[in-house]
């Protein structure tokens, strides 16, 4: 293993200084580097719930702080970020727009660097970690799925920077839970307008729990699942993804 991406929802509740030092803790253990990016419990709520214990939205002075709580806490220099590796643009993309009522949205600032960042990397296939997945790559199996605050957003300008950017083909997100066991988990309506397959992965936070690894070979992306109760990779859930043609040197 070259990289553990941790896909947001680092903190099970609200992203208080307890609970991102106990991430930090957990995280410490692991020998590989490690890449994380932020979920909306990371940064989004207030530390304490309201009077029927539900989570309030803070204030963008409160989102901003827990942003930079997140970046402190695992060392990084930002909260977005991008490195080549293995032939491979891998953009590491965390929500940060500090006045939505969206769960996962990115600001107009992080929207203009990805799309500097995309720009400047034209000739690499490019894989994306974000916390949310691409509009329309689940099918609508609950109440959540397809709806605003699920998928990721600003969708409009996310869908034209994706069309102006067709380097882009892989795109792995969290948010959902979605378990191995869902048909959805690996589907064709898992591919964003015919070209970009949405890797989808659960939470850890269940008695049955799967890891995808991601292989990464010039001419494809081997994307195995590990599932962890049982100790065995699950061949049916295995699945080859073919990067497009490179352009350039």
């Amino acid at each position: 293993i070259d990289r553990v991406v941790v896909l947001g929802d680092i903190c099970k509740g609200t992203g208080t200084a307890a609970e991102y030092a106990f991430a930090k803790e957990f995280f410490r253990r692991i020998p590989q580097p490690l890449r994380v990016v932020a979920g909306n419990h990371d940064f989004l709520y207030e530390d304490e719930p309201d009077g029927e214990g539900r989570k309030v939205k803070a204030p963008a002075t409160v989102r901003r702080q827990k942003l930079a709580r997140f970046v402190e806490t695992f060392g990084l220099a930002a909260a977005s970020s991008a490195e080549r590796l293995g032939g491979y643009l891998l953009v590491y993309l965390s929500p940060d727009d500090l006045e939505s009522g969206l769960l996962v949205k990115l600001s107009d600032e992080r929207l203009a660097w990805l799309a500097r960042t995309l720009a400047d990397h034209a000739a690499l296939p490019t894989i994306v970690f974000f916390h949310a997945p691409l509009a329309g790559t689940l099918t609508p199996y609950n109440e959540r799925v397809n709806t605003p605050s699920f998928i990721a957003q600003p969708r409009d300008r996310l869908a034209e920077l994706l069309q102006q950017n067709p380097q882009v083909f892989l795109w792995a997100a969290g948010h959902l839970h979605v378990p191995a066991t869902k048909p959805d988990f690996h589907s064709p309506v898992n591919v964003y307008d015919g070209r970009v397959t949405v890797v989808h992965n659960t939470d850890l936070e269940r008695k049955h729990t799967w890891t995808n690894v991601l292989y990464l070979s010039p001419d494809k992306v081997l994307v195995r699942t590990y599932d962890h109760r049982h100790g065995a990779w699950l061949p049916d859930r295995e699945r080859v993804i073919r990067p497009p043609l490179r352009r350039g040197p």
